[in-house]
């Protein structure tokens, strides 16, 4: 959402004083009690794999069943006394007011790195709106942050509706109930702290939410270290925010928001199960039930709640205590483009770095999160500039490289004398960073790090690399706690620790021993070797960015880079050769894109782009008609499609297998269906997928609809006209839109063999599922009267949204006309745009039509009733309509194919020249 600061488990920190007004750290107070994570047990791997999950490793501690919560929201509770006048209470105003002034010091700067080193800039000066949008709960991603990023990226920005921060608490438009808890969820580093902080901003300064009159932040890493206090709501609040000891804060005195920042760092047991019930903000109890109960709405019911959490903790709170659920996906590609504008004062440069990340396409994904723009912006204002010489980071390794080179020039306002060497010291920070990673800590203490040997103030004090890499936080009570400022530079660390350890060493840190000098040496292949067994094994993939950047270092650019970091760094002469193989061994085998996806990047950090090369000649037109690939192919030509910006937006089938007088001709290598199975990954990523006229069967249908019950959220568009699916091709579509989580809203299955029979599963599904299609084609099918029906009954349903809807040459006569109007009758807001041509409904059901055109309620802006049997008397019904009808939103009428007289004719000309009739475009041709 904004600039590169400290972070919070690597989201950006607002920079924010400490919650004691004297303490002189002017960042961000947040701290967490040590997890049971940080335990001194050597990591564990293959068969005594002992790491936890990503999620249990955030949390450390048990999941407990949910409990079905009525959560206590009343609407009348956001009314009630929430404008009480305090012009009379010069107390509370004069408390509301050093509130106000004391949270807009606070958070009114963004700090490059960590706030002491750092040179402050005002949040509203650098400021990046971000994308933020409403969200599923569903289920929880076992992708690496960075790969969930990789995906959102190929999401078009304007399929949902963005949320500003600002407007977190209301609804969006067509939505009336009143909104209490938000959850937002997002990566790390994606910008929900900065969210947060900008919302508090906008408030204090009197923009924005003055409707509320008090906020309290409460960060949890601040709450968990009052874990084992036993309080009242009132006395915490009293304790973080002094300022309000003489206020009694209750519900029918002020409206307040508490926002509860970083769930995923939450070491309170949040028990939903508990059958503590708090409702007096006096009653004492401990920290975790406090929180429960005002989550659940017992403790000042009307109060707002804002909970941010990464997306591994973010089902912690049951979804029946949660209004909305957002989501922070960072960065659109026009608001990185303004992130480097007004980060970069020269603009000629701005625009030299914003082109060079273009450039890359896995630079330009990650720029979706906010650190690493600064990051790169870090690097590449330096890199770039004139008087730089040098390669310029094409690749994460190597602008990670940069950057921790960059960090080790940085020098402290005072002169210090070093302690330690820069080389000492990130190889300690390096194993800290390893050993933390693989134990899934972001955060850490004291013991943490004397156990790697590094000496608090050596870190924080005398070695400039720590200025932005590294970053301790003083809480209430002085407790330290420590992390890297975003989980990515913990991965490049640990991996250089890795790499390090046994180049110069020749330690194997996976088995954490020393490999034994009875001649049986291990090579750096087979440590890398062993590293991608490792990641491909873990189950969250947590190891995904750490192999990419292990991997990059053994590469001989980065490996000249080191040498700038390190006085020795052993053998660097490795021929990654046997690397490379093993990678593309492992793509062979494996039939999962989220795995081998990864391993693409791998090769690309590497330099080897053979499998892509080889792929590309495919992607022509037809290319894949007629050729033998193998499961590496497969796997590289869906990485290509994957990473391609043409099909963000769409994927087209039959631009690849070729078409011949719009009739597939497919030899025996591959049939429709078969490369339609390969490719599937590409289909549900994409937003719109064309697989029309393709030789689709239902065979491939089911495939189809398997795959996107598993990944339902991307797909917004789908055409399969023109395959011969049948009624069973269509039923397998059917259940797919019965999925809750389904958001396909265009689907056409024109010409495709469909009966009444498939109509109805169709329309069982709509019944089930109504809301989100708009857009449904089914000409060319055999559906009759009685098919036509069955949809009527959907369309009649409130929560219905289709607004286009192609029936032509289905066999339907005026008895359809009549159920159509009936339709239009109950839900005359509905249908937009109606496609009756080729069939039978002469002027009769015509006629029925037009008496609903007459309801200046309806809607219908386009009309087709071509080579329908139409005549004179049919237009002069449809004039007498539109004339009688002046508000009428008939903008397109066409009745080509129709036997027309010149008074017909005539009629429908004169209505469109009518300076009152909004009729544009009239089709009358015989």
């Amino acid at each position: 959402m904004a600039d590169s600061q400290g972070s919070r488990d690597g989201d950006f920190s607002p920079g924010c004083s400490s919650v004691q007004q004297k303490s002189s750290n002017p960042e961000s107070s947040c701290v967490s009690v040590k997890s049971d994570g940080s335990m001194k047990n050597p990591p564990m791997f293959k068969s005594g794999d002992k790491r936890p999950d990503l999620r249990s490793n955030l949390l450390s501690r048990p999941v407990k069943k949910k409990k079905k919560y009525t959560p206590v929201i009343q609407p009348q509770d956001f009314n009630e006394s929430m404008n009480h006048d305090l012009s009379h209470d010069s107390k509370p105003a004069e408390v509301l007011n050093t509130l106000r002034s004391n949270l807009r010091k606070k958070f009114e700067c963004l700090y490059e790195g960590i706030s002491k080193q750092g040179n402050p800039t005002l949040l509203n000066e650098i400021y990046t709106e971000l994308y933020i949008t409403e969200s599923e709960s569903g289920e929880i991603s076992n992708e690496h942050e960075v790969r969930q990023i990789e995906t959102q990226s190929r999401r078009a920005e304007t399929e949902d509706t963005p949320i500003k921060c600002s407007d977190i608490f209301r609804p969006l438009p067509g939505q009336d109930k009143p909104i209490r808890t938000v959850l937002t969820k997002g990566v790390a580093g994606i910008g929900k702290t900065v969210s947060v902080q900008k919302f508090i901003l906008d408030w204090a300064e009197g923009k924005e939410n003055q409707d509320v009159q008090l906020i309290f932040p409460l960060p949890f890493r601040e709450l968990n270290l009052m874990k084992d206090k036993t309080l009242s709501l009132s006395d915490l609040l009293h304790v973080f925010f002094p300022e309000t000891k003489e206020m009694e804060i209750s519900s029918d005195k002020y409206k307040v928001s508490f926002i509860f920042d970083g769930l995923d760092e939450c070491r309170l047991s949040l028990d939903f199960q508990s059958d503590v019930r708090l409702c007096d903000v006096t009653e004492s109890a401990s920290v975790d039930v406090l929180l429960t109960n005002l989550i659940v709405g017992n403790l000042l019911p009307s109060a707002l709640i804002w909970i941010t959490s990464r997306p591994a903790a973010a089902d912690l709170v049951p979804s029946e205590c949660v209004h909305r659920v957002t989501e922070v996906r960072g960065f659109s590609d026009p608001q990185k483009e303004e992130y480097f504008r007004k980060r970069v004062r020269d603009q000629s440069l701005a625009n030299r770095i914003i082109s060079h990340l273009k450039s890359s396409r896995s630079l330009f994904i990650m720029c979706h999160i906010p650190v690493f723009c600064w990051i790169s912006a870090t690097v590449l204002e330096k890199m770039l500039s004139k008087a730089e010489r040098g390669e310029i980071p094409k690749t994460l390794t190597q602008m990670y490289t940069h950057f921790l080179i960059l960090q080790t020039n940085i020098k402290h306002e005072k002169d210090y004398e070093k302690k330690v060497k820069d080389e000492d010291m990130i190889l300690k920070l390096g194993k800290l960073a390893y050993q933390q990673l693989v134990k899934g800590n972001l955060i850490f203490y004291e013991e943490d790090l004397r156990e790697c040997g590094i000496d608090v103030t050596e870190a924080l004090v005398y070695s400039g690399l720590c200025t932005q890499i590294f970053r301790e936080e003083l809480g209430l009570y002085q407790g330290k706690v420590f992390c890297f400022v975003h989980l990515s530079i913990q991965e490049h660390l640990a991996a250089l620790y890795v790499h390090l350890s046994f180049i110069n060493k020749n330690i194997n840190v996976f088995d954490q021993i020393t490999n034994p000098t009875n001649g049986d040496q291990v090579s750096l292949s087979d440590l890398h070797q062993r590293a991608v067994d490792e990641a491909l094994d873990s189950k969250n993939g947590h190891l995904d960015l750490f192999l990419r950047f292990l991997l990059g270092l053994s590469v001989k650019s980065n490996q000249s880079l080191l040498q700038e970091l390190m006085t020795q760094t052993g053998n660097s002469s490795h021929n990654n050769e046997k690397t490379v193989d093993y990678i593309k061994e492992k793509i062979n085998e494996n039939p999962f894109p989220d795995k081998y996806v990864n391993l693409f990047h791998c090769l690309n950090e590497l330099g080897d782009l053979s499998l892509v090369n080889e792929a590309q000649p495919h992607m022509s037109y037809g290319g894949l008609r007629n050729v033998k690939l193998s499961s590496s192919h497969w796997s590289a030509l869906v990485f290509v499609l994957l990473t391609s910006e043409r099909t963000k937006h769409e994927f087209n089938l039959r631009s690849l297998i070729g078409a011949k007088n719009d009739h597939v001709t497919l030899k025996a290598q591959n049939t429709a269906d078969e490369v339609l199975q390969k490719l599937l990954p590409v289909v549900t990523a994409t937003r719109s997928a064309v697989l029309c006229k393709c030789g689709v069967t239902d065979e491939g249908c089911a495939a189809l609809a398997s795959a996107l019950r598993s990944n339902p959220s991307h797909l917004r568009g789908l055409n399969l006209s023109g395959n011969n699916l049948g009624d069973s091709g269509v039923k397998l579509l059917s259940a797919v839109l019965e999925n809750p989580h389904c958001k396909l809203e265009e689907l056409e299955l024109s010409n495709c063999g469909v009966t009444n029979e498939g109509c109805a599963a169709l329309a069982s599904a709509l019944r089930s599922n109504p809301s989100h299609l708009r857009d449904l084609n089914l000409s060319g099918n055999n559906l009759g009267d009685s098919g036509v029906k069955l949809l009527s009954a959907v369309l009649e349903n409130p929560h219905c949204n289709l607004e286009k809807l192609e029936l032509s040459d289905c066999g339907v006569t005026d008895d359809s006309c009549a159920v159509l109007a009936s339709v239009l009758r109950s839900n005359p807001s509905l249908l937009r745009e109606l496609n009756l041509s080729g069939n039978n409904l002469e002027d009769s059901g015509v006629k029925l039509l037009s008496a609903e055109l007459e309801n200046p309620h309806c809607k219908l802006e386009e009309l087709w009733l071509c080579k329908c049997g139409v005549t004179d008397e049919g237009c002069a019904a449809l004039a007498s309509a539109l004339r009688s009808n002046p508000s009428s939103h008939l903008t397109e009428l066409n009745l080509s194919g129709n036997n027309l007289g010149d008074s017909g004719v005539k009629l429908l000309s004169d209505l469109k020249d009518d300076p009152h009739s909004k009729l544009q475009t009239l089709m009358t041709y015989k």
